[in-house]
């Protein structure tokens, strides 16, 4: 196998030119550069990588940690962290933690273990004090769509209880008066911060908050579906229905249309994301807009300003959401 003092001795360089331009170094010229890379394919030479880490202290690889794989909302989320670190010549290490704490600290553990330089990490069952705790070493550990006051600089966030208050605004704006709300689990912080921003709109109009018409599902489809069939059930009045994400809101129309209810005729209905399937819907899905993509995209260039002192970047650390407004809503005829 070839040796960089091979390359070095077949490019006409020093060894410390090799290692600038296998370091992606911008000191080196284009002559220079082509002078080394080409030796390297002459000889057949592929750096090694575990070797580069140790010589210099850092693995150009980021570890991203994630509730699920499946699903538009993180498939979103993880293409553009790995977009923008693969730009800049990072590689991605992934793994899940499934919303349960054990799980998430065990997937901490296991990236820090793999010597990333850094971790970007989605995690609802962790507890502040630990996400604290665990920056305070070697690896330090990005949030997103979570917020933490003490480790602020290191988290990427969406005002979610100005989403919910939106996405509950909007049936209001249109004359609707008995609004069902189906809230993610409220363990997770952004579920129930679009539920404090629901009730912020519910009492803004002088309209009270009813139990009723409160449930708490899974933020999958089926939470949708037997949200709304509890609703119906207990024969409960309302014209008009918010669910705190898309695939809840796809699981509430796709058991109205089941059951002959006139979507948004007979129930107007308002998601929370805009995933990319929310426009195939029928009627399409009225929704708050979620820019996941561009929040993982700016995560990866926090941790490229923060851990790679690349200083180009400019950091838009809260997002705010917007209404995204289709066909699932329509006036309410009173």
């Amino acid at each position: 196998m070839a040796t960089i003092y091979e390359v070095s001795k077949l490019a006409g360089v020093s060894l410390a030119t090799v290692s600038r331009v296998m370091n992606n170094n911008a000191r080196v010229s284009d002559k220079t550069k082509k002078k080394v890379l080409d030796a390297m394919q002459t000889l057949g030479y592929r750096p090694n990588a575990i070797a580069q880490s140790l010589a210099s202290s850092r693995s150009n690889s980021i570890g991203i940690l994630v509730s699920e794989l499946h699903g538009p909302f993180f498939g979103q989320m993880m293409s553009g962290i790995e977009a923008a670190l693969r730009t800049a010549g990072k590689h991605v290490i992934i793994t899940t933690g499934h919303s349960e704490e054990d799980k998430e600290k065990d997937g901490i553990e296991f990236l820090i273990g793999r010597n990333c330089d850094a971790i970007i990490a989605h995690v609802e069952a962790v507890s502040d004090e630990y996400l604290i705790d665990i920056n305070k070493g070697k690896v330090p550990v990005y949030l997103m769509s979570r917020h933490v006051d003490a480790i602020k600089d290191k988290c990427i966030s969406l005002n979610d209880e100005v989403g919910g208050y939106l996405a509950t605004k909007t049936l209001i704006d249109l004359g609707h008066r008995q609004i069902a709300y189906i809230a993610g689990p409220q363990f997770k912080a952004d579920a129930s911060n679009r539920l404090q921003g629901h009730k912020r709109a519910l009492a803004e109009h002088n309209l009270s908050f009813n139990e009723d018409l409160f449930f708490i599902g899974d933020f999958k489809e089926t939470g949708g579906m037997d949200g709304l069939r509890h609703f119906l059930d207990n024969n409960y009045q309302f014209s008009a229905l918010v669910c705190a994400n898309d695939e809840m809101a796809s699981g509430a129309m796709k058991y109205a249309r089941e059951h002959n209810i006139v979507l948004p005729e007979q129930l107007s209905i308002v998601g929370y994301d805009n995933v990319i399937f929310a426009n195939y819907l029928y009627p399409t899905l009225t929704t708050i807009d979620n820019p996941v993509y561009e929040m993982g995209r700016m995560a990866a260039q926090l941790v490229l300003k923060q851990v790679y002192q690349q200083k180009k970047h400019d950091i838009v650390q809260v997002f705010e959401p917007t209404v995204i407004l289709r066909d699932s809503v329509a006036h309410f005829n009173h």
